[in-house]
């Protein structure tokens, strides 16, 4: 994906807001906690919130959670999903909160669409000395061979190289620094993954892809014949073809302090 095209892709989510709620997975709650460690308050900040997958996860951990998304349709899947959360629309680069205001940022699949050059002081800003920067991302576990499978029949828009366990860390090692290339507001960046996964169907599984940004940004016919590939491999592959099945996954956590 080339910067041109970036704003598209990350602007995509709301046509499919109803469906990402219903098949996107949450995150491994031991990633959640290993995010949160060094986290010296239990303000948290979900920036990108998207429909709440990781809001639920931080709640469920009694975390004190104010959610921010930029599109309106993801949002209100949030606030149907869960009701009693502070959840307000913004965006990672104009951040509606105080100064100091949160003793951690996460990012759940967010943090690589921020522009980091306006979002890293404006995250800065919202942390509390020391806070904690978060991005989570859900890998797609391509080291067993039926997924590797799929990863090859769905195709790079699709699965990409931050989507599988041999190239997260590379593809994410920077996201939480300015493309530029200018300074950062955040000190040593730590990297690390946990095993999880998700209870899946062949239909579920395809619906889950079709939420992805890459497809939802293919022309209709494309996009159709995509998946159409995506759900003859499930339904030909013995691991998958019967029933439910468990997607192996792991997420991966980049994690940083500020300054």
């Amino acid at each position: 994906m080339n910067q041109d095209e970036r704003p598209l892709h990350a602007s995509s989510f709301g046509s499919a807001a109803a469906g990402y709620a219903e098949h996107r997975p949450d995150y491994a709650p031991a990633a959640v906690d290993w995010a949160l460690e060094p986290a010296a308050g239990v303000r948290v900040l979900d920036l990108g919130a998207g429909t709440g997958k990781l809001t639920a996860s931080l709640v469920a951990l009694g975390a004190d959670v104010v959610a921010v998304e930029p599109d309106p349709a993801m949002l209100a899947e949030l606030h149907r999903a869960l009701p009693g959360v502070r959840a307000v629309r913004g965006s990672a680069e104009a951040i509606p909160l105080p100064d100091s205001s949160v003793d951690a940022v996460l990012a759940g699949n967010a943090l690589h669409w921020f522009d980091m050059a306006v979002a890293g002081p404006e995250i800065a800003r919202v942390l509390a000395p020391g806070g904690v920067l978060a991005g989570l991302w859900n890998l797609l576990d391509d080291r067993v061979e039926w997924v590797a499978g799929l990863a090859g029949v769905a195709g790079g828009a699709v699965v990409g190289p931050r989507d599988t366990p041999a190239s997260w860390r590379a593809e994410t090692a920077a996201a939480h620094l300015p493309r530029s290339g200018g300074a950062g507001r955040f000190g040593w960046s730590e990297q690390a993954e946990f095993p999880y996964g998700q209870l899946r169907t062949a239909d579920s599984l395809v619906a889950t892809l079709a939420t992805r940004a890459g497809m939802l940004v293919m022309p209709e016919q494309r996009r159709a014949a995509a998946l159409n590939r995506i759900r003859a491999y499930l339904m030909s592959n013995p691991a998958t073809a019967q029933g439910e099945f468990t997607l192996p996954m792991l997420t991966g956590v980049l994690r940083v302090r500020r300054r």
